[in-house]
């Protein structure tokens, strides 16, 4: 963590309001994994192509989500058998900045990825009429059907050249509804987020010199494979076999 805030605190840093204007609510995701061990030297070579996000004077972000899906994990199972047009929705929650936000993530057929989100209020534990007419418009679930099923927690730094948003991920935690937790401490997700992809991206050609390739991730399928033993998760178990190696 020394290190990498260290090199961190060398990148010009870019306020919360300027960031806005690289919101990419209509994107194209990109998301390649990383070993902790080799962040450093990645953040070091972009140092003078990305600024960073900053909020008072802090530029390492604390992040909590909860993802919610139905009784019997219709979402999870979803993305389980590869289902395009499919849906996550979770509440998100920025520590450092007390907002919180009720958040739909579509993924499309066209690989796609449309963000809609509200404000949600504080110390709510259900949904109020503005969230379920919400998720009624932007989702095919129902506010009775959801519950929460995941926690997650992990620090996030986020970098802009005014044009691409770079989120670069770490310490991921996660708890189920019962109390198990699973986590990933030696795991980097670095996630490039762009109106459409280009290799011509200074962060993807950084990491490929660095021997790092593109790879699909998904927080919510991944932790609840790592806490949830009886989900039937074929997909997901390979793929943490694979981040096992990475972090190896």
């Amino acid at each position: 963590m020394e290190a990498i805030q260290k090199i961190i605190d060398q990148f010009s840093s870019i306020s919360l309001k300027k960031m806005d204007n690289v919101k990419l609510l209509n994107r194209v995701d990109t998301k390649f994994l990383c070993p902790v061990g080799k962040i450093h030297e990645i953040l070091h070579d972009l140092v003078s192509l990305y600024k960073v996000l900053e909020i008072s004077d802090e530029r390492i972000m604390s992040y909590r989500t909860k993802y919610y899906d139905t009784e019997n994990f219709k979402m999870f199972r979803e993305h389980q058998n590869g289902k395009l047009n499919r849906y996550k929705i979770r509440e998100r929650e920025y520590l450092d900045s007390d907002l919180k936000f009720l958040e739909i993530k579509f993924k499309s057929n066209k690989r796609r990825t449309l963000k809609s989100r509200i404000i949600k209020p504080e110390n709510t534990q259900c949904f109020n009429n503005k969230e379920i007419d919400f998720l009624d418009y932007k989702s095919p679930f129902s506010s009775d059907e959801l519950e929460v099923k995941l926690v997650n927690t992990f620090k996030r730094l986020t970098l802009t050249n005014g044009k691409e948003r770079i989120t670069v991920d770490f310490d991921l935690k996660f708890i189920s509804a019962n109390g198990n937790v699973g986590m990933l401490p030696s795991l980097v997700i670095v996630e490039v987020k762009q109106e459409k992809f280009s290799m011509e991206s200074k962060v993807i050609q950084v990491l490929k010199e660095h021997g790092i390739r593109s790879a699909s991730f998904s927080k919510y399928c991944i932790g609840a494979t790592l806490v949830y033993t009886n989900l039937k998760s074929n997909r997901f178990k390979s793929k943490i076999l694979m981040i096992n190696k990475i972090s190896a």
